[in-house]
């Protein structure tokens, strides 16, 4: 039972990465017993699928398989309204790639017992101990991340502060506030967005730093033989495209003009997060880059032509 008297949940979105689940979200089941345990499968190829389901059935997870990849956003707002269904109160947003000890999570869900409006994190380190994850923001400057820990070396910048979807604690009666997830990112961003939504609905963004979850990044990596520092082609495009589509929700014109004058720079420090020696290696991140920033400045451009129309609409009126 969760703290507020509910049934609690674990959501995981999955992509080809059962192996991790079958070490991870069994551990984390086995400590914390959730009373549902839902993963949600983005299908790769048959013989994933079919890994997923024989895992499922011996631990007595709830399975959805879409029949195409939904992404992350989409992944989990299937899972949360199959945990929902099943009468779900609390969820546990949890990355195939993390684990969480019960004591943790306890404190994740008293945190939340008189505070249902409140998004929760846990410190989030690494298999070695090194903090991983200990709040985020986002400038309204220019777009970048950066963590709570280099707050001192931008003093007075105008931030809106955001939570990593690797490990997130919401209760239902915040889902519903909220929406869910925006599935137009597809992948990287929704937990920004998320963050930014939970504020305007009235509620707050909090890392409860007495929690830890342990995040094995490069197993991910490992798993799909990826140097640990190299990211993904899909990781990098999105990363660069989903900064200006979060600008235009969020964002005035003159905030939006801004980030989309610096979307070069922004894509340069994405694409330098993998290293400069993938750049000698692949053509992958140079893809990236330049379909990244194209598509951002269509996004951008869109949205601006579109204000642009109704001020001369409304002024015709």
């Amino acid at each position: 039972m969760s703290a507020d008297g509910g049934e609690w949940a674990v959501v995981v979105v999955n992509y080809g990465s059962s192996a991790l689940l079958e070490v991870n979200l069994a551990a984390t089941v086995a400590e914390a017993t959730p009373d549902i345990v839902v993963v949600v499968d983005n299908p790769t190829t048959s013989a994933e699928r079919e890994r997923m389901r024989d895992l499922a059935h011996r631990q007595g997870w709830t399975l959805v398989e879409p029949d195409t990849n939904t992404g992350f956003g989409g992944g989990v707002n299937l899972g949360v309204a199959a945990a929902l269904e099943a009468g779900a109160r609390g969820l546990l947003l949890l990355n195939p790639d993390a684990q969480m000890g019960g004591d943790s999570i306890d404190v994740l869900r008293k945190a939340t017992a008189d505070a249902p409006l409140v998004l929760c994190a846990p410190r989030i380190v690494t298999p070695a101990g090194a903090v991983w994850f200990a709040g985020s923001d986002v400038s309204l400057v220019d777009g970048r991340t950066r963590s709570h820990a280099k707050r001192a070396q931008h003093p007075g910048e105008a931030t809106w502060e955001w939570l990593t979807g690797a490990c997130l604690w919401f209760t239902a009666a915040l889902w519903h506030a909220t929406g869910g997830f925006d599935e137009d990112y597809f992948l990287y961003w929704e937990d920004v967005d998320f963050s930014r939504r939970v504020v305007l609905a009235g509620g707050t963004v909090k890392v409860v730093t007495d929690s830890v979850a342990v995040h094995d990044e490069g197993a991910t990596h490992r798993s799909r033989r990826q140097p640990n520092r190299a990211k993904s082609e899909t990781y990098y495009y999105f990363n660069i495209r989903n900064r200006m589509l979060f600008a235009t929700r969020f964002l005035d014109e003159e905030g939006i003009r801004r980030w989309r004058a610096g979307v070069t720079a922004s894509a340069r420090e994405v694409i330098l997060r993998g290293g400069r020696a993938q750049l000698l290696r692949s053509s992958a991140p140079w893809r990236a880059y330049f379909r990244g920033v194209r598509d951002a400045r269509r996004i951008a451009d869109e949205r601006l032509g579109a204000d642009f129309g109704r001020v001369r609409a409304a002024a015709r009126g």
